[in-house]
């Protein structure tokens, strides 16, 4: 079955059907042949086995970003130049070549004109001047959401703007005063969302309701048809649907769209998403879909750099900015730069806010942040959402064949015949975006593979007790990579039998 092929039935819901030889490095290498996105692996620095071991700085940059003639054939499997196989694009991006350049002409305009540039574009430079850079940032953002400009804003951390937007849209009253959220949450949304309550003076055990699995048989997995009966059950007392668009620890990609037009169609006043690991990395259409808020971080699929500035999305609907009078704009937890910029330097002492997300800024961003979160945006300007999820598709389908070969061969099976592990991230492919989680069976069978495979230099994600997230990311991943991976894993699997 050709690339194409393989994207129309995925595309369908159904299961990918491989070839007897899709564990061998020649049908992977077919399949990069036929991947009109394969030159985007260019665009970055990928760490190479002997870069991963660096125990000091030495003025040296990895060559592993280099195409797969030149990577893959070339290197020999214990080669330290050769490129590192890197699945973690679900914890931190791999660093795009731009964001050198980017940070240089920031650096270069800080040093050569001062606070000129703040007002100044200069010639030659990739980046606007440090007042417009942030909407800069939003307007390339936008598409990759669903949204326009105006309803997006680049600003503090994934976490505070969680925060920021619980300020605007958790409203509660005697009746209404619960949020929903997901059963198994990253551990700063359930802080979030418990300090919230607490500092609205409600308790949280009795305002807090988790969407828990309903069968006992798939812990992980909460479908869509259990989401909706919970809203059902609550709705006349929620005051707040916030839910992540994928589920950090397993992978599910949860239906935004049909969760979003029932909470709204039940009442409940607000319903915001999660979009950490689901930004840039799945398709959105947050205006369409009618969401009244999102979050997201960009070091993760955006590839924009460790801790950098995060976006939040309000939709068009709460960003209005009325005559002068109470209730001229939604309430919000307010700060300077969020203020009109006709009129943000004089200083007044009434907030008039920008229209739409803009006006929910508080503080001047970093220019350093918004430097390599432009510069990862380019890399995105090179392609389309909809050609990196059909690829994205095929990666994560052919990696689940080839674990599912291993499960049949019984590698790594135990003496009493328990698996040595199993795919918790849902099986449906319009259930998942990148990453697949796979669960080791309980003992120290974490550590050992996580050990083997960092000694071979595969980097990935392990989440205790014995939890491997896997993400091969369609920009710079391969199917090279993704074989590479599974027989190194195999291996491991099978290490000390």
């Amino acid at each position: 079955m050709d690339f194409a092929s393989l994207v129309k039935v995925l595309r369908s819901g159904q299961t990918a059907e491989f070839p007897e030889d899709a564990d061998s490095l020649e049908f992977a290498r077919s399949l990069d042949a036929q991947d009109k996105l394969g030159h985007l692996r260019d665009q970055f620095i990928l760490p190479t086995k002997g870069s991963l071991k660096k125990t000091a700085l030495d003025g040296s940059i990895p060559g592993g970003g280099a195409n797969l003639d030149a990577a893959h054939k070339a290197a020999a499997d214990h080669d330290p130049s050769s490129p590192a196989i890197y699945l973690v694009g679900n914890s931190l991006g791999a660093q795009p070549k731009l964001v050198r350049s980017y940070l240089a002409a920031h650096l270069e305009t800080w040093a050569s004109i001062g606070v000129g540039g703040h007002f100044t574009d200069l010639d030659n430079s990739p980046l606007a001047n440090w007042q417009d850079l942030a909407a800069a940032c939003a307007a390339k953002s936008a598409p990759l959401v669903g949204a326009s400009p105006d309803e997006v804003v680049m600003m503090n951390t994934l976490t505070a703007n969680l925060h920021f937007m619980m300020a605007s849209f958790y409203r509660p009253t005697a009746r209404r005063h619960k949020i929903m959220l997901e059963w198994k949450p990253f551990p700063s949304d359930w802080y979030a969302i418990q300090s919230q309550v607490a500092w609205h003076g409600r308790d949280p055990d009795a305002s807090m309701v988790e969407l828990q699995p309903p069968d006992p048989s798939a812990p992980e997995y909460v479908p869509t048809a259990a989401v909706l009966a919970a809203i059902d059950a609550h709705a006349d007392e929620t005051a707040l649907l916030l839910l992540p668009g994928i589920q950090y620890y397993s992978g599910q990609l949860f239906d935004m769209q049909a969760i979003t037009a029932h909470a709204h169609a039940r009442g409940i006043p607000a319903v915001g998403w999660d979009l950490a690991h689901a930004a840039g990395n799945v398709p959105l259409r947050l205006h369409e879909w009618d969401v009244d808020f999102a979050v997201w971080c960009t070091y993760k699929y955006l590839n924009a750099g460790p801790g950098t500035i995060a976006g939040a999305f309000v939709h068009a609907r709460h960003g209005g900015v009325g005559a002068e009078g109470p209730g001229r704009f939604r309430p919000r937890l307010a700060g300077w730069y969020g203020g009109d910029k006709a009129s943000r330097f004089e200083m007044a002492r009434t907030f008039r806010p920008t229209p739409g997300a803009a006006g929910f800024q508080l503080s001047n961003p970093s220019g350093a942040d918004l430097a390599g979160l432009a510069a990862a945006l380019d890399v995105f300007a090179m392609t389309t959402v909809e050609d990196l999820r059909s690829k994205a598709l095929v990666l994560t389908a052919y990696a689940e064949a080839l674990l599912d070969g291993l499960l049949r061969a019984g590698a790594g099976r135990a003496a009493d015949g328990t698996a040595a592990f199993r795919l918790i991230t849902p099986r449906n492919p319009l259930e998942r975006g990148a990453q697949l989680s796979v669960r080791l069976r309980e003992g120290r069978l974490l550590e050992r593979v996580g050990a083997a495979l960092k000694k071979e230099g595969v980097v990935c994600d392990t989440r205790k007790p014995d939890v491997l997230r896997v993400a091969p990311v369609p920009m710079y991943c391969t199917f090279e990579d993704v074989c590479r991976f599974v027989h190194l894993f195999g291996a491991a699997l099978t290490a000390g039998d």
